[in-house]
């Protein structure tokens, strides 16, 4: 995917995905769910997931902070989220992590 190639529907798409992680506690947020992901590849969910409550914990921040975060994370398209109970947990975007992949490949 060469720039030049990319149309600005994609490029837009790009954008909004660096515009939401272009926040510290976002970025963090999202890494952890990139690494939740990684080291369950296979897993059923909810396992295979990264429960919104153990970012509250690693980032010492709080619980509506937090969900703002994850909403915008939502918004962009870099995660989704499901609600298990009262709980819910977090699921890396393969898709548009693919891309951003193949951004820094080029």
């Amino acid at each position: 995917m060469g720039m030049c190639r990319m149309t600005s529907t994609g490029i837009s798409h790009l954008a909004a995905a660096f515009k939401a992680l272009s926040h510290p506690n976002r970025l963090q947020i999202y890494l952890e769910v990139v690494d939740h992901h990684r080291q369950n590849r296979g897993m059923p969910a909810p396992d295979s997931g990264c429960g919104v409550t153990d970012f509250i914990s690693k980032l010492n921040i709080g619980a509506p902070t937090v969900s703002h975060h994850v909403k915008a994370l939502v918004d962009a398209g870099l995660i989704r989220v499901e609600k298990q109970g009262k709980f819910l947990t977090c699921y890396l975007n393969d898709a548009l992590f693919q891309e951003l992949s193949e951004f820094f490949q080029h």
